[in-house]
């Protein structure tokens, strides 16, 4: 979840809930209550605050581990045009596809 998520890059740079907190000029029982997950809904404005003092993406943060690559590549798609409707549907052909193997 998101506030484990935080709660454990924040004890990996040694800071304490009072010092990230200040750092990233957010009330200590707000992040309290998101890394407790007691909130679960924080905003943007928020996210990159902490994003920011624990130097990871709002991405990891949401998500944990990435794969960076593949974060590039739907970039890079959805620049050359590529829809997310059409990449569904290809993937939907090759899962038929590989069934028929």
């Amino acid at each position: 979840m998101l506030g484990t998520r935080i709660k454990e890059y924040r004890q990996e740079r040694q800071l304490s809930l009072s010092e990230l907190a200040a750092r990233a000029e957010v009330a200590k029982s707000y992040l309290s209550s998101i890394e407790r997950n007691v909130k679960t809904n924080p905003s943007i404005q928020f996210l990159q605050k902490i994003s920011d003092e624990l130097n990871v993406s709002i991405l990891k943060l949401l998500y944990g581990e990435t794969d960076e690559e593949w974060i590039e590549l739907a970039r890079a798609a959805q620049q050359a045009g590529i829809s997310k409707q059409w990449l569904r549907e290809y993937i939907e052909f090759e899962e038929w596809r590989q069934g028929d193997r």
